[in-house]
């Protein structure tokens, strides 16, 4: 697994893409951020994910499709699985490739219409084990109609993920500026919200079980999360 860097610190990406010129691009787009990526180019090699310079990167950014008409699934769960925080960067634009995608744990999904701004934000939210959200994704989330997944706000799922990753509703409170009764508030809401889709989570466990499921919060998160409160103790 991957070294995950904070700070200052050099980012270092890893793209796996089948087609140089996009490869080219996204790498003089690194180069040019401030402060720049190291970016890593495997091709369509995937073996070069997990042998390496690749295997530390702290973001993989992976083309879906490296065989024409075959969508990789798989390989993206199994890169998520392993702990690797990956950006999906593809030519499908369809809503139910990327809600898939973030369903399986992708902590952004942006297609190759969406530029420098979009990717390298993605990238450096994606280093600090943070989702984003880029255009094409929120109108798919917005779109999306799949009758068992409950429709959450933003402020709801932000009071969720701080909740999930703080051990107690007092630091929740104190990090969001708001008081402990209106964070009892938000998740007394989802708990209705995901009750009403036939989804009941009557504890914190079952909450973040519904969480996970619906790419509200990685794995990879909490175990960061879980990580740095073992090395505190």
């Amino acid at each position: 697994m991957a070294a995950h860097r904070a700070g200052d610190e050099v980012i270092t990406a890893v793209i796996v893409d089948d087609h140089a010129a996009i490869s080219a691009g996204v790498s003089a787009w690194c180069a040019e951020a401030a402060p720049p990526i190291d970016l890593i180019d495997a091709g369509e090699r995937l073996a070069d994910v997990w042998t390496g310079p690749g295997a530390a990167a702290d973001v993989v950014i992976f083309d879906l499709e490296l065989v024409p008409g075959r969508p990789d699934f798989g390989e993206l769960r199994r890169l998520v699985h392993s702990g690797r925080r990956v950006v999906v960067y593809s030519q499908h634009t369809d809503d139910a490739t990327a809600i898939k995608c973030v369903d399986l744990g992708a902590l952004a999904y942006l297609t190759k219409r969406e530029g420098p701004e979009h990717l390298v934000t993605a990238i450096r939210a994606a280093a600090r084990g943070e989702p984003y959200t880029a255009p094409s994704l929120s109108g798919a989330l917005a779109a999306d109609q799949s009758p068992d997944r409950p429709r959450l706000s933003q402020r709801e799922t932000e009071v969720l993920r701080a909740w999930f990753v703080s051990s107690s509703k007092d630091l929740v409170a104190a990090k969001l500026n708001i008081t402990v009764k209106t964070v009892e508030t938000y998740i007394a809401r989802v708990r209705v919200k995901y009750a009403n889709v036939g989804r009941a989570a009557r504890t914190k466990s079952d909450l973040v079980t519904r969480a996970i499921d619906d790419g509200v919060i990685t794995l990879a998160e909490l175990n960061q999360t879980l990580d740095h409160t073992e090395a505190t103790l």
